[in-house]
């Protein structure tokens, strides 16, 4: 693994021990942290503190109002940005990461609005899920297993 340095985006993140789960992965891969609202939570609530033990302290954090916002960073930065969801069938493992990409995951609930599905088409990657019942694993598991693979890519 190299030095490379991500971005985590969760869109309207619902579940705080998710988002505090998130915040210590990100403390420990050295990859920020972007919230766009709506939160489903207060980032005070004590299941977000407590998720994210006295790493959270050290999250860079950065909470957008809008994607349109996140997105004229991204476009600041002249960065990448991958979306990670179900209803694709391109593989996480086929993603081109680069240093300074921004991978985007969707809420616990609805996953990402739908029209990131049409106008993003080409950026939308899974993890593919062979069991039987399986609808989607969890958003902090999900962020790990890519985030991860990014690193070593």
């Amino acid at each position: 693994m190299g030095n490379k340095i991500f971005n985590i985006v969760l869109f309207a993140p619902q579940i705080p021990q998710n988002t505090g789960n998130i915040g210590r992965l990100c403390v420990c891969s050295g990859a920020a942290l972007h919230l766009i609202k709506p939160l489903g939570f207060s980032l005070e609530e004590k299941y977000v503190v407590r998720a994210g033990m006295d790493y959270w302290k050290h999250v860079d954090l950065t909470i957008h109002d809008t994607f349109e916002d996140l997105l004229k960073l991204m476009n600041e930065r002249n960065a990448n940005f991958y979306f990670l969801s179900t209803k694709t069938k391109k593989s996480y493992l086929d993603c081109p990461y680069k240093d300074g990409d921004f991978l985007i995951f969707g809420n616990e609930g609805t996953g990402l609005p739908p029209y990131i599905y049409e106008e993003y088409e080409e950026q939308l990657f899974n993890i593919p899920m062979p069991g039987e019942f399986a609808r989607s694993l969890n958003l902090s598991n999900s962020v790990a297993i890519v985030l991860y693979q990014a690193l070593q890519a």
